[in-house]
């Protein structure tokens, strides 16, 4: 399940240790790569206005938080997360096994599974941030690499086929569609139109739904405001 991280986080965490860019599922081989963001958002002084979107006391915590990344508490990615789409999705109800088939796409991380120890941060996928200009292009083949191993070497042998709840910013930092098993999920309002930010309590409910009860969840799911519209590839069978 490929989801958005939250602009919003949890405070606090823990962690003897810390955060390292090489920890989590994703940390051997994403970590130089983080390491590359994470000393470029230290010389950015964590980042300005411009670069991170908030400012006053927003800008102030996600200064300090993207200035002491190394070293800083920790929290599971399900619990650091927090907004509409997290929210509803209700992560603290799901199973350990269903929240381990989360992956978030993140601008500071790359790849997160959802038990993964995370810290607080701030950075748009979309953000461009130098030297590595615009993140989403920076990642793109990586983040498509990592999940191609995913794909090829499933934990505990079962095939796995990747259900993509993104929205476009998150979406081009993918390849989606280059030999990944991807069934690409649109919320979309009865005109057809994209849900957009109105949607994201929906998402959040049917990413659970997934979650629960697996891709037949999309033939039962039902919203009222919204329509779920899936794209099925060759390799996904449903």
């Amino acid at each position: 399940m490929l989801l958005p991280p939250s602009e919003g986080k949890a405070d606090g965490g823990g962690s003897r240790s810390g955060w390292d860019p090489t920890v989590g599922r994703f940390g051997r081989r994403l970590g130089d790569q983080r390491g590359e963001i994470v000393d470029a958002l230290s010389s950015n002084r964590g980042g300005d206005t411009r670069l991170l979107g908030v400012s006053g006391r927003h800008l102030d915590r996600a200064q300090i938080a993207n200035s002491t990344l190394r070293g800083a508490p920790t929290l599971p990615a399900w619990r650091r997360y927090t907004g509409v789409v997290w929210d509803h999705l209700d992560p603290g109800s799901l199973s350990a096994d269903a929240r381990r088939r989360i992956v978030v796409v993140s601008g500071l991380l790359g790849l997160v599974r959802g038990d993964d120890p995370t810290p607080d941060y701030r950075l748009k996928m979309g953000a461009s941030l130098a030297p590595m200009g615009k993140l989403s292009t920076w990642w793109r083949d990586d983040l498509t690499a990592a999940l191609a191993d995913l794909v090829r070497r499933p934990v505990g042998g079962r095939p796995v086929v990747l259900v993509d709840l993104l929205p476009q910013e998150h979406r081009a930092a993918i390849h989606v569609g280059q030999g990944l098993p991807t069934v690409v999920v649109d919320l979309v309002d009865p005109s057809g139109k994209p849900g957009g930010h109105a949607a994201k309590a929906a998402k959040g409910e049917l990413a659970a739904a997934l979650l629960t009860d697996g891709l037949g969840a999309l033939d039962e799911w039902h919203h009222a405001r919204f329509d779920a519209i899936a794209t099925w590839p060759e390799t996904a069978a449903r």
